[in-house]
């Protein structure tokens, strides 16, 4: 969805609602330039006049000495030199502040809505990470929340600043003559015209240049994470002509903007010096005439710079606004999604649950025109040991998707003690699981650091505990730093079977009733697997455990197993399960044979 600029405008001040007070005090000190710039261009005119000239001293200049004070040439050059330091010294002052506290505000802006953005993203569904991909939302969370504090701080903030300083300045020139004053006016419609015109242009193609860019990161961050296999298969130069084609695509945009921003800008330049020849043409005319002194029309000009300076930043401004409205619109647009799990409003607390689950008539597709797991029934009790069996798409890893409750079902009610489990607080319920995935996630920190994810805060005694218990306290006694080594990205430091190890002792840190293991052992030798087998044997133990596996003989040591085929439920045994798993392995040999 695409919001209007005043639509997008508004909701960003609404998240900025906690800095609003830094934001006015920032604006406030701003206004102090309109009277610096129109100081500026007094000092001249005194020296002109006064000094040069026989015109007599202004009479604010004159309040400020004794009543006789003769103001001699040199007297009057001392003057316009004072408030021309004057004037420096109090701009250096404004320029100071502004710059610390446009920097402090406009950081805490960024950190604050990049913040909200990243804790949003994390709450949204696995479907649409699928769908986005890591890198999209790395993008908007790093770079289109940037734009905040240059819509805020550094277009919107001088935008309304140009405004004032533009209408003080011509109600000054107004003052000294109307006809100036008319042909500065009279500038101003022709460049609101202009500068619509270009913005609508703007605006459409500023989407086309963040989408390329975003799409250009996720080249690098798919060549980044997947090293191994580009340089196995040599695809260097392949991957870097494919990163250069989508950074084409955002560097054509970028070249189309500035082409649209340099003609436009060609434009406005002509039309003010336009205006600017006009005023020299009739100032110059009057001063011959006798009509206006030269100091006069000194300051005159001087003010029409002020007033084609604030105004080239009104339409400079409008301008830069379309890109960071883009962005902007981008993060709301994200804000927008809905999660695709909401918690109840009247959703209670859970402590700890026995682990009873109960599957009743449940439906479930990840889209609407296809159904992955159809009208699954099943009740599992306290303490099973579940395998969950299955060709490839069979809908094992959708089944404990839903358990997770990563996802609702379309249909039907899953329940756990004989509650539905969409009536718990979601974060109360994902506590009562752990859970060892066939590739173990572990963090760019410390092993001991890895192990405590399953309990923050843990101490370093219960650390150790579920790192014997895991089989893993040997191996990392032996590591560099012991449980202060760092593991590197992803735990590529340490081989398949310790990060496994090191993921076990995260779940049984964690003590969770429930227990899911994905293939925990499907890429490992056979003695790691004997050393993981046995750690899990341990962790299994008095709590209800779901197992998907693809071997036969992990099956062995459940008590209740589920054999799913495309997306339905095609047969539960339990208890004794040597015979059913005997036969399956008869039928796979000879569906091998076969073929």
């Amino acid at each position: 969805m695409k919001y209007s600029a005043i639509k997008i405008i508004n909701k960003t001040l609404i998240h900025a609602r906690p800095y609003w007070g830094w934001m006015v005090l920032l604006f406030l000190i701003s206004l102090l330039a309109t009277p610096i710039a129109l100081v500026k261009p007094y000092a001249i005119k005194l020296l002109i006049d006064s000094g040069f000239g026989n015109e007599p001293v202004t009479p604010f200049i004159t309040w400020l000495y004794p009543e006789g004070f003769q103001f001699t040439f040199g007297s009057v050059v001392v003057i316009a030199t004072a408030v021309i330091v004057l004037v420096a010294l109090i701009d250096s002052i404004y320029t100071y502040i502004t710059w610390v506290l446009g920097t402090y505000v406009g950081e805490k802006l960024v950190l604050n809505f990049r913040t909200l953005l990243f804790n949003h993203i994390q709450r949204l569904s696995l479907a649409y990470h699928d769908t986005k991909g890591a890198s999209d939302s790395l993008y908007r969370i790093q770079w289109d929340t940037m734009c905040i504090r240059s819509l805020l701080l550094s277009q919107l903030s001088p935008l309304i600043s140009s405004f004032i300083t533009l209408v003080s300045m011509i109600a000054i020139m107004l003052a000294i003559n109307w006809k100036f004053a008319l042909i500065a006016t009279c500038m101003i419609p022709p460049l609101v015209f202009l500068t619509r015109l270009s913005t609508r242009r703007l605006k459409k193609d500023w989407y086309k240049v963040k989408d390329a860019e975003s799409i250009a990161m996720s080249v690098i961050h798919e060549v980044l994470s997947s090293l191994r296999v580009v340089k196995a298969f040599g695809q260097e130069d392949n991957e870097q002509l494919r990163f250069s084609t989508s950074s084409d695509i955002a560097v054509t945009g970028q070249l189309k903007m500035a082409k649209i921003g340099a003609r436009f800008s060609f434009i406005v330049g002509m039309l003010l010096a336009a205006g600017t020849a006009l005023f020299i043409y009739i100032g110059g005319t009057y001063v011959h005439e006798g009509r206006m002194s030269l100091g006069e029309l000194t300051l005159v000009l001087a003010y029409l710079t002020q007033v084609f300076g604030p105004l080239q930043n009104i339409i400079k401004n409008l301008n830069e606004l379309q890109s960071s409205l883009a962005s902007i619109d981008r993060v709301f647009s994200v804000l927008d999604e809905e999660k695709e799990v909401k918690e109840s409003p009247d959703a209670i607390h859970l402590t700890k649950v026995n682990g009873q689950f109960k599957f009743d008539n449940v439906s479930f597709g990840y889209n609407k025109e296809s159904t992955t797991i159809k009208d699954i029934s099943f009740e599992i009790a306290p303490g099973d040991r579940v395998g969950i069996m299955g060709s490839t798409g069979a809908g094992k890893s959708t089944v404990i998707s839903l358990i997770n409750r990563f996802y609702d079902p379309s249909d039907g009610i899953i329940s756990i003690d004989g509650v539905d489990i969409r009536k718990y607080k979601l974060q109360d319920y994902r506590r009562q699981f752990g859970i060892v995935l066939q590739e173990p996630v572990l963090f760019s920190t410390t092993i001991g650091e890895n192990i405590r994810y399953g309990k923050p805060g843990a101490t370093e005694h219960e650390v150790i505990e579920a790192a014997i218990a895991a089989n893993a306290h040997h191996f990392i006694l032996k590591s560099k730093n012991g449980y202060e080594t760092v593991v590197g990205e992803r735990g590529m430091q340490l081989s398949g079977g310790e990060r496994q190890r090191i993921s076990l002792a995260r779940a049984f840190i964690k003590n969770a009733p429930v227990l899911i293991l994905d293939e925990p052992t499907s890429s490992l030798d056979v003695k790691t697997e004997a050393l993981i087998m046995e750690a899990m044997e341990r962790l299994m133990e008095g709590r209800t455990t779901f197992m998907i596996t693809h071997r036969l003989d992990t099956l062995s040591t459940c008590n209740v197993v589920l054999h799913f085929e495309e997306g339905m439920l095609e047969e539960v045994v339990r208890g004794n399960n040597e015979a059913f798993l005997k036969h399956k392995k008869l039928s796979f040999i000879n569906k091998v044979l076969s073929n």
